[in-house]
């Protein structure tokens, strides 16, 4: 599971690291990702065109995506909290 996916910027490394994790389970495991950022964002966010095709390509495919929408649960919450 990767959570909070792409919540900071990505270095170079870390892109060639992520697509020997991706590659790895791509076909063989479930990949779990949680993201703030839209997904129309993330080829940009990888930054390199050709590990971003590459990432995303095993990522998308065979994928079952799961928009939520809505108020965060955490801040409501937390407004409920401080309101008792």
């Amino acid at each position: 599971m990767l959570d909070d996916w792409a919540l900071a910027p990505l270095e170079e490394g870390a892109r060639h690291d992520l697509l020997e994790v991706i590659d790895d389970r791509a076909g063989s495991r479930s990949t779990i990702l949680t993201s703030q950022l839209p997904i129309e964002h993330w080829h940009g966010w990888i930054n390199d065109p050709t590990l971003a095709d590459a990432i995303l390509d095993r990522l998308v495919h065979n994928a079952y995506r799961l928009t939520m929408k809505g108020e965060s649960l955490r801040r409501k919450k937390a407004e409920e909290q401080a309101a008792s």
